[in-house]
């Protein structure tokens, strides 16, 4: 995304539902890169827009992005001296101040555009969670809801990867072998919040087999919801084994809060 009006960046990470801190120029005292007011807006993966790069603007990002990390709420400033000691050759003074907008929301991947993916997505965009849609297949994603970011990805353990820690997994592609990759990826993370594989209970036990195999620990395994959801929650339709999945998600990310 390219923007050079923070309003409009706000407006897109709104719509993602993506937690930012909106950072601003304040109390500028002598040669200062930017004036009073200058604003950038950071995100845990990204920058927009500048207040001056260099040492200074370094400095910033990490704030923010530790600000991030510890879920912070509340707005901080931090007065800067531009001097050669912190690597800014201006010798002015200013203040940052460090808004924290959008409340972090537990970010949930779901891998599967079929008929049950989309019914949990459908369902999922109705809670306040983060939800990114992986398939491999073009043309799957139809009627996406608002708020979720699809990713069509030729090869979809990048999005394993490219996930914050804590995240929540739900694992329903096309393919059993795909699934096993997947669920392997994800346990050997070791930092997921939520590890759920649609199937039966043969399915369940033919994979931790071949997961053992793989090196996967049985505390690793223990850690992976399959048959995935609530098993109070029955049936075999597409819209029934979403809420049983969707309620077994918002009971694992309401325990923690």
């Amino acid at each position: 995304m390219h923007f050079d009006d923070w309003l409009a960046v706000l407006t897109a990470l709104r719509d993602k539902r993506e937690p930012c801190i909106l950072l601003t120029l304040l109390e500028e005292k002598g040669s200062v890169p930017r004036a009073s007011g200058t604003k950038m807006v950071v995100t845990a993966r990204e920058t927009f827009l500048t207040i001056g790069g260099g040492n200074l603007e370094h400095q910033c990002i990490q704030i923010a992005r530790d600000m991030l990390a510890q879920r912070e709420t509340r707005p901080r400033s931090e007065p800067f001296q531009l001097g050669a000691r912190a690597g800014q050759c201006c010798g002015g003074m200013l203040t940052a101040l460090f808004e924290p907008l959008l409340r972090p929301q537990p970010e949930v991947v779901v891998f599967g555009a079929g008929h049950v993916g989309r019914a949990l997505v459908n369902l999922l965009s109705t809670l306040p969670l983060r939800i990114t849609w992986v398939d491999e297949r073009e043309g799957e994603f139809s009627d996406v809801p608002a708020g979720v970011v699809t990713q069509h990805a030729e090869e979809p353990l990048d999005a394993v990867a490219q996930s914050a820690p804590g995240a929540f997994f739900v694992v329903m592609t096309h393919s059993h072998p795909r699934d096993l990759e997947l669920t392997e990826a994800i346990l050997r993370r070791g930092d997921a919040k939520y590890v759920g594989l649609i199937g039966s209970q043969t399915k369940r036990q033919r994979f931790d087999y071949r997961l053992s195999g793989k090196g996967i620990s049985e505390a690793q395994l223990a850690r992976l919801r399959c048959p995935a959801g609530l098993p109070d929650v029955k049936g075999k339709l597409p819209a029934e084994i979403a809420v049983a999945i969707a309620g077994e998600i918002i009971a694992v990310y309401q325990g923690d809060a």
